[in-house]
């Protein structure tokens, strides 16, 4: 697959960037520097809340193969989803590892990362 030219490549990045934010870090519990997004929100919901947050994580790493990433990285990426959704399932201790590991804000730096070339 052929790479996407630069100024699209960084607009496709910008967007990841934004929805990775929103899933991770957009609210800020008061008093504290502790940053969570929809993705804790949504896995309080038992059963269901981890299994929809995939969905964004999945287009995620669907944008980083499309922006040509090697396949290791978007193993790496498929990974880091993993982790998030088997323990982030875990009733209490889950929620409070979703709000430091913060998967998606990970893989949108393995992208940010790849299209740098570092």
């Amino acid at each position: 697959m052929q790479r996407p030219v630069r100024a699209e490549a960084l607009a496709r990045l910008h967007r990841l960037d934004r929805l990775a934010h929103r899933m991770d870090r957009a609210f800020r519990l008061p008093g504290t520097g502790i940053r969570f997004g929809w993705d804790s929100i949504l896995g309080l919901l038992p059963g269901l809340g981890d299994t929809v947050t995939l969905a964004p994580a999945a287009w995620i790493i669907l944008e980083g193969h499309r922006l040509g990433l090697p396949r290791a990285r978007v193993a790496q990426m498929i990974g880091n989803a993993g982790i998030d959704w088997i323990i982030g399932s875990v009733p209490l201790a889950g929620d409070l590892f979703d709000v430091g590991w913060k998967g998606n804000l990970r893989n949108v730096a393995l992208i940010r990362r790849h299209l740098e070339g570092v």
